[in-house]
Parts: structure tokens; C-alpha cells; sequence
């Protein structure tokens, strides 16, 4: 009997687990903030209403793709190609949605389905280190807070960011479009520390990417096929590196 109450106020109540969660995502959403204004800048620069881009963070909810998307948009690329790259720099969350569910096996498949939507590198990371969480009873709870903290400050730094590129002196904007490349060399570092191999991976896929613009492809297809061959040679490359470690 003492055992059972033990249980019962160790397990955390609906509220709880909301509260918990919502603290758990404050350091992803203390991240998230600043890079949701550029994004919102940059796109409000590219002509993109701020309905626009708002609503690509409604649905998309991936920083790097909406980074590259506006790129894409700011260079006339076309909606096939925009799509096409996307979908290729977001794959990765088809392996991570994978992980996710199968690691919070005692949850219903109900709650874990909606809750992969909201999966980005960063939640995905902090959901990994509150593994104690799944095992309770409201645990659903617990990692839907956790994701809407998150999306919530991204969406809202969207719009807000939407806001400022209109008033914005235009200089100063334009100047933000560094951002971009900042953000995907500070995505590159920690694994390039991690796996030496993967800067010559970048490198590779830059090759074809710049191969491919010069042999006069568009700047669409030349980012697709730059990162399906660049990314496919990891392969080979990360496998003989683990096996040396």
C-alpha cells in the first residue's frame, strides 16, 4: 500500500507534467527567439508577406529548410526545386521521428503520432535526455509542452521578426542575411569535432553544387543534387572512420 502511494506521488499529475515540460523547453526556446527574427526579417526582405512567413512556421517548423527556402525564394528558384531541397535537408526527421516513438514504447500510439510533428533537432536532443519522463503516467503531457514551448517561441519570433523587417532600416536587414550561413557553419562545427570526415563531406557537396551551377543548372536542383550526392558519400566515409575509432 505504501509502495502504490509512493508510486502515485512520484508520477507526476497533468499539470505537473505541463509545468515540467514548459521548463524544459525554455532553453530551446531562449535559442529559438533570436533565430526566429532573422528568419522573419529575411523573409519579410525577400517580399514574403508577414502572413506568409508566419504560416511557414505554422507548418513547416524547421529552421534550416525555412532558412533555405528563403534563400531559394530570394534567388527565383523555383516551387519544385524549393520543395525538392527541403525535403531532402529534412529526411533526418523521418530517422529521428523513428527513434522517438520507439523509445516512448509505453505511450499510446495516439499521442506519439501528433507529437513527431513537432520533432526538430533540438527537441528531439532535450526529449532524449528526459528519458525518465516516458515511464510516468502522464507522459504525453510532459513532451507536448516541451515541443509547444518550442514551437510557440518560433512562430512568434517569426511573426514578430515579420514585423521589424518592415520597419527595419533596410541596410541593417540585408546585413542579418548572414545569419543564414552562420547558422548552418555553427550546425557543421560540433559534428566536423565529432567525425573529422564531415568537412569533407560539406566540401564535396559544395564541389557539385558550384560543378553544377557552372555546367548552367539552376541553383535549385544544383542544391539537390549537391546534397544527395554529398550526403550518400558519408556513407562510406563516417562507416570506415568508426571502424578506425
Amino acid at each position: 500500500m505504501e509502495t502504490q502511494a509512493l508510486n502515485h506521488a512520484n508520477d507526476g499529475g497533468r499539470f505537473d507534467m505541463v509545468r515540467r515540460g514548459m521548463f524544459a523547453g525554455l532553453p530551446i526556446m531562449l535559442g529559438y527567439l533570436p533565430i526566429a527574427l532573422t528568419y522573419g526579417v529575411l523573409a519579410s526582405r525577400t517580399g514574403m508577406s508577414n502572413l506568409e512567413l508566419t504560416l511557414m512556421s505554422v507548418l513547416v517548423f524547421a529552421g534550416a529548410a525555412q532558412f533555405l527556402a528563403v534563400g531559394m525564394i530570394a534567388a527565383g528558384t523555383g516551387v519544385v526545386e524549393i520543395i525538392m531541397a527541403t525535403f531532402v535537408l529534412n529526411f533526418r526527421h523521418f530517422v529521428m521521428s523513428l527513434s522517438f516513438v520507439n523509445r516512448l514504447r509505453k505511450m499510446a500510439l495516439r499521442a506519439k503520432i501528433p507529437l513527431t510533428l513537432g520533432l526538430t533537432d533540438e527537441t528531439f536532443t532535450m526529449s532524449a535526455l528526459y528519458k525518465k519522463e516516458a515511464k510516468e503516467k502522464h507522459a504525453a503531457w510532459f513532451y507536448a509542452s516541451l515541443i509547444l514551448t518550442a514551437y510557440a517561441s518560433w512562430v512568434g519570433g517569426s511573426y514578430i521578426g515579420g514585423v521589424l523587417g518592415d520597419v527595419m532600416p533596410s541596410r541593417l536587414s540585408d546585413s542579418m542575411g548572414i545569419a543564414l550561413y552562420a547558422m548552418f557553419i555553427g550546425l557543421l562545427i560540433p559534428s566536423v569535432k565529432k567525425y573529422k570526415r564531415i568537412a569533407f563531406i560539406a566540401v564535396f557537396a559544395m564541389l557539385i553544387n558550384y560543378c553544377c551551377q557552372a555546367l548552367g543548372m539552376n541553383q535549385g536542383w544544383a542544391i539537390v543534387i549537391g546534397t544527395i550526392i554529398g550526403g550518400s558519400s558519408g556513407i562510406w566515409l563516417l562507416r570506415d572512420e568508426e571502424e578506425e575509432e
